[in-house]
């Protein structure tokens, strides 16, 4: 398994992102490999540093960067020696698995879409993230959470299936269940959007759907994936994020709080797309680094996008 990582992705690039690897390095399953993107020089200069000399990490010399102010769609097609274009130049090619950037969220979506493309059959791809549990080392599958902030019935209805899939294959839960983000459990509750995806949804044989869930029970154990637009999805993310700063602010220690740090989770995968892609948190950590290094092979374990295209294959 080779698993591509933009060498030069985030704010603390390239630092952090070679301490990350070199900490995934040691950890990563028998027969994978790290492939590096980047400015080798930099990169090497670092492993010099840190006195490591791991046989399962590669660096591919890339020296262009798309910075995360510029415009996504055209830094990508004018650098053609950026880390990020070079990166998915080789997964097109099949010289790698799949690929992870802390970089630009924007270029990241540019090759999603342009160069490896979406799933056929799928309307739009989506980004999804993990909820604690209160039950504790549980996790229900949020999606979408920021990529289509305007969604359509049957764009909402995929997301059940893309949802259901990725908890069932990524979290190990069987018959996942699925339930739809609403301001009441009343089948009638809610806006137009969410009024015609609950019909859309009910008695579903493509997933276990189970009705809405209000916001209030978003950390319970009522639902294995949670289904949103994206607007409204992105909201309630960085209210989840907010959580674990202010368990720090008010010096609150539990082991439930730390599982709302992302460094402990890596990054964002990408779903509905033909590779496995993982985007990760621009202030990443070399702790961060590493899960989403580690986040990456775990995808590929899961053989998830083959399984999502299976399911689309009708």
């Amino acid at each position: 398994m080779r698993i591509g990582i933009d060498g030069m992705g985030g704010d603390f690039a390239p630092e952090n992102v070679v301490l990350g690897v070199i900490q995934a390095s040691k950890v990563l399953q028998s027969g994978s490999t790290i492939v590096l993107y980047g400015n080798a020089k930099a990169i090497n200069a670092i492993f010099e540093r840190e006195k490591f000399s791991g046989n399962n990490v590669e660096v591919i010399d890339a020296p262009s960067v798309i910075e995360m102010g510029e415009h996504p769609a055209k830094a990508f097609q004018r650098k053609q020696d950026s880390s990020i274009t070079v990166g998915f130049k080789d997964l097109y090619a099949g010289k790698i698995d799949a690929f992870a950037s802390a970089g630009s969220t924007g270029a990241m979506m540019v090759g999603a879409v342009s160069v490896i493309k979406v799933i056929s059959g799928i309307i739009r791809p989506c980004l999804t993230t993990s909820v604690p549990k209160l039950s504790g080392g549980k996790f229900t599958t949020l999606l979408d959470i920021g990529l289509n902030s305007d969604c359509r019935p049957d764009v909402l209805y995929q997301y059940g299936i893309l949802g259901s899939l990725y908890s069932q294959y990524y979290h190990e839960v069987d018959n996942p269940r699925v339930r739809l983000l609403n301001i009441g459990e009343e089948e009638k509750k809610g806006n137009l959007l969410t009024q015609a995806t609950y019909t859309l949804m009910k008695g579903s044989e493509d997933f276990n759907f189970c009705g809405n869930i209000e916001g209030h029970e978003l950390y319970s154990d009522k639902a294995d994936v949670i289904v949103s637009d994206g607007f409204t999805g992105n909201i309630v993310l960085k209210q989840v994020e907010a959580m674990y700063g202010i368990s720090k602010k008010l010096g609150i220690e539990h082991p439930f709080f730390e599982y709302f740090n992302y460094e402990n989770h890596g990054g964002t995968p990408v779903l509905g797309v033909q590779a496995p892609i993982v985007i990760g948190h621009g202030a990443s950590s070399a702790k961060a680094i590493k899960n989403m290094v580690l986040q990456t092979e775990k995808l590929v374990v899961s053989q998830l996008t083959e399984k999502i295209k299976k399911a689309f294959e009708d």
